[in-house]
């Protein structure tokens, strides 16, 4: 063993497996599968920093919580869904629980362990991990040959909240939905909720049943679509008693057909589109409202995500008296609520600051390769889940475009893929490496501003990897190309470089 990479850890300490999967949120429950099906021989545990599985849908309580994307497509491939098409945080949980179940996963998870750092070995070819329990306070050590990403990509033990004038001197609770105390008591209460993405859309609904009114407070719009919360496709193909599998399958394939017409005309009659959805807002709302005011970005469809409004509830809300909006700047915090740079005055009991996520790369786990630290900001990445110069690690980051399960099917089919490969031609290490033909490449971020960007990752741009100009070099939110171009990799090609 390097003495470097052991640092003092004796071998008798240490549990060895051949891939650590990092997280058993919906990406590592998905891969976990994946390695037991595709990969049965090879030996796995997948480390999980909370106390349960689920990820997101684990530590999101907040009232209403459920999910953006249809579970057609946000749910595994290989695991029928069987309920609408957006569900809520306790149905998802329910989904995971079966599939861990159905599969004998639960011995392969850990809870409680927080990885702390990892740090490659090239003589040993492994990757040297320290975690520390949060059950036992212990520290345990594990070498693993494979490193399988599957965190996510922001901090769950707090959300994003700016710092704005007078915020102490509010009287009540300032809320973050990612950290939601069960005991608030929001009951005849004013609150306003600040923020206008997914989250603010799910929080608005589910707190205007209790509360005496609630206001969403944005600084600009965001694009809301609306629809029935139901598969009209589903239902039929039920009530001729076909097997769930192939609904499933029936109806994903018909939910990704139209996600890609949909985004396309996005792309290519942003105008068109832009209307389009405004025109659906309109009808929700009473006549004469401001929706050019409050529902009309400034900003093109899809450059950020159009969050999605089940059967028009927050609608509902609003035109129930039961919510507003307002659209403005916040020039203080009060005593009794928010003073807006316009001169009005927003009276409230309690605020939510439904302001995003905050933004980590790798878990804020601390890398380090052959005795360097690792930033994963000097690196680029190939095909938004691999990084040059980093051996032996995959990173799942969804769609923004689409479901982010998507992308870990497909990963899930990679890496066992890969790993074989390695085996038959005696290989220890992978790590990609830009190719001659790429070394006069323009690089630039992680996602091209000009064509997504949500504010945490504009935030944090500056810690994601770059991205290259050409397709192997891009995260490129494209799964309808993906699906095709994954299983054909040509794990030859130099862009691997093998030892």
């Amino acid at each position: 063993m390097n003495d470097a990479a052991s640092d003092g850890i004796e071998r008798a300490s240490t549990q060895h497996f051949e891939v650590l999967v990092v997280g058993a949120g919906i990406s590592g429950v998905g891969s976990a599968y994946h390695l037991k099906t595709q990969a049965p021989d090879r030996s796995f545990k997948v480390l999980e920093a909370q106390d349960s599985f689920g990820g997101t849908w684990w530590t999101h309580k907040y009232p209403g919580v459920r999910s953006d994307s249809d579970l057609h497509t946000f749910g595994y491939r290989f695991k029928p869904w069987r309920g609408v098409p957006i569900a809520t945080g306790e149905e998802i949980l329910a989904y995971m629980a079966e599939v861990i179940e159905e599969n004998d996963l639960g011995r392969y998870i850990q809870y409680s362990t927080k990885i702390l750092n990892a740090r490659w070995s090239s003589p040993d070819g492994l990757w040297f991990v320290d975690a520390e329990r949060s059950d036992t306070g212990q520290i345990e050590h594990y070498t693993t040959r494979f490193l399988w990403m599957c965190q996510g990509y922001y901090r769950h033990s707090k959300g994003y909240t700016p710092t704005w004038p007078g915020m102490e001197r509010f009287k009540g609770p300032i809320l973050h939905p990612q950290t939601w105390p069960q005991d608030v008591d929001y009951a005849g209460k004013r609150v306003v909720v600040i923020g206008s993405g997914a989250t603010a859309a799910t929080l608005i609904p589910a707190l205007a049943t209790e509360a005496a009114h609630v206001t969403m407070l944005q600084r600009t719009p965001t694009y809301f679509s609306t629809g029935r919360n139901k598969s009209d496709l589903a239902e039929s193909l039920r009530e001729l008693e076909i097997d769930e599998s192939w609904i499933h399958e029936i109806v994903r394939r018909r939910t990704l057909r139209d996600g890609a017409a949909y985004i396309r005309r996005a792309l290519d009659e942003p105008e068109l589109v832009r209307e389009e959805i405004l025109d659906a807002v309109r009808s929700q709302l009473p006549e004469g409202y401001d929706v050019e005011k409050h529902f009309a970005p400034s900003y093109l469809p899809w450059r950020q995500r159009v969050a999605f409004i089940p059967n028009g509830d927050m609608f509902k809300a609003i035109s129930a008296g039961k919510a507003s909006v307002a659209t403005d700047e916040i020039a203080t915090f009060t005593e009794t609520g928010i003073e807006l740079k316009s001169g009005e005055h927003l009276d409230a009991d309690v605020i939510v600051t439904a302001t995003g996520f905050d933004l980590n790369v790798m878990g804020d786990i601390e890398f380090v390769v052959d005795n360097e630290p690792l930033d994963f900001s000097e690196v680029v990445t190939y095909r938004g889940m691999m990084f040059t110069g980093v051996p032996n690690l995959v990173w799942v980051f969804g769609y923004f475009r689409a479901s982010w399960t998507l992308r870990a099917d497909l990963i899930g089919d990679f890496v066992p893929r890969l790993l074989d490969y390695m085996d038959q031609h005696d290989y220890r290490r992978v790590a990609p490496a830009l190719r001659p033909e790429d070394g006069d490449m323009p690089l630039g971020p992680w996602v091209d501003p000009e064509s997504f960007n949500p504010g945490y990752l504009a935030r944090g741009m500056h810690l994601m990897p770059k991205s290259g100009a050409k397709r192997e070099w891009r995260h490129t939110q494209d799964y309808w190309s993906e699906k095709d171009e994954f299983p054909e990799i040509a794990l030859d090609d130099p862009a691997f470089q093998y030892a």
